[in-house]
């Protein structure tokens, strides 16, 4: 089941941060980079976001955390990471699932879409993406030199 966690508490930062770092690393070496941004975040910065923070527990480690913000009228997933030991269980697709559906349905504010970013060479995380109905709409290279792409979804359909 997917869990809201509590990303103001320490300890629950600490392990958002551990999962996040896993699964980066994991990411930059598909990507072919050692700059990469998500792996400079701290456990500080976590549990000092106002983002939303909800994840899947397999015992008492975390399997996977997905990382949400209301923003501008649309849903914005600002990160989905899967721990390296958790890989091809399905975890990232129940926690889109809990999006697309669960989260979708009872937040306040009922975005009309939501949008989501990946590097162009992420090829995983973009099947994932459009195997949940997500198009893509842009594509750009920000300062730190790794092209993206932006991949949206329209929920009022």
């Amino acid at each position: 089941m997917v869990n809201k966690l509590n990303n103001a508490n320490a300890l629950v930062a600490e392990q958002i941060h551990t999962t996040f770092q896993r699964s980066y690393k994991i990411e930059a070496e598909l990507i072919g980079t050692l700059n990469f941004p998500p792996l400079l975040r701290t456990a500080n910065n976590i549990k000092n976001s106002i983002s939303h923070f909800y994840g899947l527990y397999v015992g008492d480690s975390i399997a996977g955390v997905i990382e949400l913000e209301v923003k501008n009228s649309q849903l914005e997933i600002n990160s989905l990471v899967v721990d390296p030991d958790h890989f091809r269980k399905g975890i990232a697709n129940r926690l889109m699932h809990f999006v697309l559906n669960d989260f979708s349905s009872t937040a306040p504010i009922k975005p009309p879409t939501i949008v989501v970013e990946t590097a162009v060479v992420n090829e995983p995380a973009i099947q994932l993406y459009k195997k949940h109905g997500f198009v893509e709409f842009k594509r750009w290279t920000p300062e730190h030199g790794i092209e993206k792409l932006a991949l949206i979804k329209s929920m009022t359909a």
